[in-house]
């Protein structure tokens, strides 16, 4: 593996080492306003239980907080250096009991059935392992009514292949996506593309 390749692994599933931990306040810094416009096209403010799969850094676990200012938000990341890191941006959240991290796979989630009014991904679908079994996952977990939303700055063009070329991602289009979504039973599949011709969020409706 190239040495660029080493690094960008980090993007993925960031690693113990040093290399892991300035990715991961990377992506805090960097994904922040792609994110920010995702959550403008999105009315949360009444949802009491979120979940935010691939939490990364922590940072729109926060920004997840301030949109939905009466819901409990629950982190979950297959690394484990997300997790601490997480727990650590998130801790004064934490302790006053509205935040919790844990440790957890988007292929299992661990958390029973119908607990959540919204699930979040923003910037990870890239890297799920089953692109439909997950949705399914992602589906189970959901109340009935509630709500899937995808956050995603690469879809399309010479961007997206330029990035499949060093990092083992896979990128959907917004046709992909909502075919994957209407087929594990998703339904109101509404999307939004940036005036930029990159970004893209994708909501969807539990049925």
């Amino acid at each position: 593996m190239s040495l660029s390749r080493k690094i960008f692994a980090n993007t993925r599933k960031p690693g113990k080492g040093v290399t892991g931990k300035i990715m991961l306040k990377m992506m805090n810094i960097m994904h922040n306003k792609n994110a920010l416009w995702c959550l403008s096209n999105i009315e949360i403010e009444k949802a009491t239980n979120i979940l935010e799969i691939g939490c990364g850094g922590g940072k729109n676990i926060s920004n997840l907080l301030k949109k939905a200012p009466h819901a409990k938000v629950y982190g979950v990341d297959y690394s484990q250096t997300s997790v601490k890191n997480s727990r650590k941006f998130n801790r004064n959240a934490i302790a006053e009991g509205r935040v919790d991290v844990v440790h957890g796979t988007v292929s299992c989630l661990p958390f029973e059935d119908g607990k959540f009014d919204l699930a979040t991904a923003f910037e990870t679908i890239y890297f799920w392992p089953d692109i439909i079994n997950d949705f399914k996952e992602v589906k189970r977990v959901l109340k009935p009514d509630g709500k899937f939303f995808i956050c995603n700055e690469l879809s399309k063009g010479e961007e997206a292949e330029k990035w499949t070329n060093i990092i083992d991602m896979s990128v959907y289009s917004e046709e992909q996506l909502k075919y994957a979504l209407i087929n594990v039973g998703f339904s109101d599949v509404v999307s939004y593309e940036h005036e930029n011709g990159k970004w893209l969020c994708m909501i969807a409706q539990k049925s």
